[in-house]
């Protein structure tokens, strides 16, 4: 009988935490519902929050799905109260003293779960109710991102945006500004996670920007709508309607995928993505680029080649594939053609400072080889006589590298080994004026 007794008082007490609870679900219900909401509401609507929450636990499945709705809702209601008092509602960081990274991802998953459920049961009751509060959100939500851009917190200001399209997946722009935030701040899982769901929902950000020059100020302004821009225009205060195609953004969705592959050092990933992106975008040389520096640093001298001079067909006066390939000839000995590349790439650029130092080291390496046969000479007449030709070929090669070094100290003023070998042509010329000027210019 004592047994009998404990049950029916443990289920007793059970009935009068749920009764409390669903009391305190209706409370907040009855605050959320007002039109307008008071500090002191707020404050009702924070102490029946608190009470529920420690009896929600054990309860029915819509009792927790409503409590989390309520309890994602508190800070958007306490926004909005402090928005309806003028003297708050002027400060322009007013949403940031509301909304945290923390608390906004905990509105969307309550917000969706609720609509989600909603759906299954068939019972709406806040479906299109969050339906019209996201879309009031999303200017407070956009702003709180470019607040916290501006305080330099490039991942938080992601993170806000990729979960407002996580509220609302039609609108995969907020995803793309997103994933740009994330590029910036160097969180490239995060980045590349956003650019491949972009990928996935085949997001262009194709459309048009709609333009018209305000007559008073005389300068152009975007409108949303055709329809709006005609109202003005036929009012009489603006004139010179304009469109602007927007292009679309998924090329360059693919190549950013591409790259955040390359850099972190996923060379299998990254080479088939930037097969992906040369499909969509096959006149981009910088992906041709980027592939061959996939294959450079593989050491498959014969593809990077063979890139590089695939992307040189494309645009024959880019300075630096012209000097890369230079550099693959002079590792590859093969000198003739190397100096033809670099003195190409001048052609193309006549500042490009590390072509005309390639040139001055490529000249100076004949260098080595006429102070071996120097070295094994004897001191017969003959071998002076040697000796003195050798001589004169050596300093044939100082005088055809110092034009190149001259230029290098010109064009790259910073680069002091340039300078130091420039110094010691001149010393070896006895070149004593042109010493003493370098001297006084490396010191300066």
């Amino acid at each position: 009988m004592k047994s009998k007794f404990l049950l029916l008082a443990s289920a007793l007490v059970l009935s009068v935490a749920t009764f409390a609870q669903k009391d305190e679900l209706k409370t907040l219900k009855k605050i959320y519902g007002r039109e307008k909401i008071s500090d002191s509401d707020i404050a009702d609507y924070k102490a029946n929050l608190s009470k529920a929450e420690a009896l929600v636990a054990n309860s029915t499945e819509d009792d927790k799905v409503y409590f989390g709705f309520y309890k994602a809702m508190a800070p958007i209601l306490e926004l909005n109260a402090a928005l309806a008092n003028p003297e708050k509602s002027s400060n322009p960081n007013l949403a940031s003293q509301y909304l945290t990274v923390d608390n906004l991802k905990l509105l969307v998953s309550n917000l969706n779960a609720t609509v989600a459920f909603e759906k299954k049961s068939g019972k709406q009751v806040y479906s299109n109710d969050i339906e019209v509060k996201v879309n009031a959100l999303k200017p407070i939500f956009v702003n709180y991102a470019i607040a916290l851009a501006n305080e330099s917190k490039l991942k938080e200001a992601a993170e806000v945006l990729a979960d407002m399209y996580e509220l609302d997946k039609k609108d995969a722009e907020k995803l793309y500004y997103a994933a740009n935030y994330a590029v910036n701040a160097k969180e490239y899982p995060l980045a590349l996670k956003y650019y491949q769901e972009l990928k996935n929902v085949n997001y262009t950000g194709e459309g048009v920007m709609l333009y018209a020059i305000n007559k008073e100020s005389q300068k152009e302004e975007s409108f949303n709508t055709k329809q709006e821009r005609d109202i003005y225009v036929k009012g009489g205060t603006h004139e010179k309607p304009r469109d602007e195609k927007i292009p679309s953004k998924r090329p360059e969705i693919f190549k950013n995928i591409a790259l955040i592959l390359v850099e972190l050092g996923k060379a299998d990933e990254a080479k088939l993505a930037i097969q992906e992106a040369r499909k969509e975008s096959p006149e981009d040389v910088s992906l041709i680029i980027t592939e061959s520096d996939l294959y450079l640093k593989a050491n498959d001298m014969v593809t990077y080649k063979k890139l590089i001079s695939e992307a040189l067909e494309k645009n024959p006066n880019n300075a630096d594939l012209v000097f890369n390939l230079g550099v693959i000839s002079y590792n590859n000995k093969e000198l003739v053609d190397a100096e033809k590349y670099y003195l190409r790439t001048i052609e193309i650029d006549p500042k490009y400072a590390n072509a005309y130092l390639n040139l001055a080291i490529l000249k100076l390496d004949s260098e080595k080889a006429l102070i071996d046969k120097m070295n094994k000479l004897g001191t017969s007449p003959a071998d002076t006589k040697k000796y003195e030709v050798l001589k004169k070929q050596r300093e044939d090669v100082y005088k055809s590298a110092i034009p190149y070094l001259e230029k290098v100290t010109e064009f790259d003023a910073d680069n002091k080994e340039a300078g130091k070998t420039l110094l010691g042509v001149y010393n070896a010329l006895e070149m004593t004026d042109k010493a003493k000027a370098l001297k006084e210019k490396m010191k300066k």
